[in-house]
């Protein structure tokens, strides 16, 4: 109170003067949390909190289209960054890769592809989803101690554990509804990769490489997506195409990492952002190599041709420039770096998709 009368301006006479310190000292006789006091005019040039918001006072309001939802709806969502797709599409696109490339192999005709593409992409969309769920519920303490994850709905207080716990229950369901229009060889498959989704946010606790585990759920449906139109996975090329797509994952969630690396060190998380430190760029330039490499292995045991490897250049060009312009002592350089990581990914899938197109084309 008293820093707030510094910073009222000077009355002009004695008697205005006594009846601002008798007013401010009834204002002190009701306490702090008054809320339906008449503020002097005097005093109006000092900001004033909201208070009837429907969010605690220190989460700055979002501005997306999730906004305009019900308000009970939204943290919900945004719990899950449906406002943030690359999640989903990093998730996404190694299942086309492989479901596209299986079907090249294997002269499916195009609707085969098309279907199980569109149930990975519903499924992407909810798994995604519940990752972030996990994540959050296991992070709550830690993500109110970095500046880019306080406001999230669970470190906020917005939600309970127990509010997210049963929102996961119904992501869960979902998923697995999805999953269920597969052969049982790609449901247990699928369901095996929840131990990694759960594992996950421990090993940033514990291990400098927990993008490496990010990575060893996120190409998961490198290996569903053959399973699921081929019903059994042909080992021999899906292997080097997870192993590809896992150290895409190094490149782009390094990139990532580098937003938090000075909160994460004052909180003790740990990453390949921090393990690489000053050596990232020559680091990830050498993973971005073996990703494309790997996956072009992969190609050549598929029988691919040149409209593959054309996809696979693109990719390589996208990296290079990402790797390039990339400040990794700047938060934005680094958000906008690993949003364009995403786009290597891309370009892959519209290379199999190219070598398919014009495998199916009438002779």
């Amino acid at each position: 109170m008293h820093c707030f009368l510094r910073h009222l301006p000077s009355a002009s006479s004695s008697l205005r003067t006594a009846r601002l310190q008798s007013r401010f000292a009834h204002l002190r006789s009701l306490g702090p949390c008054s809320a339906h006091i008449h503020i002097p005019r005097t005093a109006r040039r000092v900001p004033q909190v909201r208070l009837n918001s429907t969010l605690p006072p220190s989460v700055p309001e979002q501005k997306t289209w999730i906004d305009r939802l019900p308000p009970k709806v939204r943290p919900y969502l945004y719990l899950t960054r449906i406002d943030k797709p690359i999640g989903t599409l990093l998730l996404f696109y190694p299942c086309t890769w492989s479901i596209t490339m299986a079907a090249y192999t294997l002269h499916l005709p195009l609707s085969t592809p098309l279907t199980y593409i569109s149930l990975c992409g519903i499924g992407a969309l909810v798994m995604r989803g519940a990752g972030c769920t996990i994540n959050d519920m296991w992070d709550k303490n830690l993500d109110k101690s970095v500046e880019r994850t306080k406001f999230r709905p669970i470190a906020a207080g917005i939600l309970s554990r127990k509010e997210a716990f049963v929102f996961l229950g119904g992501q869960l369901a979902v998923g697995l509804a999805v999953l269920l229009q597969f052969n049982w060889y790609s449901i247990l498959l699928g369901a095996s990769s929840l131990s990694l989704v759960t594992i996950y946010p421990l090993m940033k606790r514990i291990t400098y490489w927990p993008q490496a585990v990010l990575g060893l759920a996120f190409n998961w449906g490198a290996l569903l997506g053959w399973s699921a139109v081929g019903g059994a996975v042909d080992w021999a090329v899906c292997l080097p195409l997870y192993a590809g797509g896992v150290c895409w994952t190094l490149v782009y969630d390094s990139i990532y990492a580098h937003q938090d690396k000075r909160d994460d060190v004052t909180v003790g998380i740990k990453s390949t952002a921090l393990l690489f430190g000053e050596r990232s760029r020559a680091i990830l330039t050498g993973l971005s190599a073996s990703s494309l490499s790997l996956v072009s292995y992969a190609g050549y045991l598929n029988n691919q041709t040149e409209p593959f490897y054309a996809g696979v250049a693109l990719a390589a060009l996208q990296l290079g420039r990402i790797l390039y312009q990339t400040n990794f002592d700047d938060r934005a350089s680094c958000w906008n770096g690993f949003l364009g990581s995403g786009w290597a990914g891309f370009w892959v899938w519209m290379g199999a998709m190219a070598d398919y197109s014009l495998s199916i084309l009438p002779a």
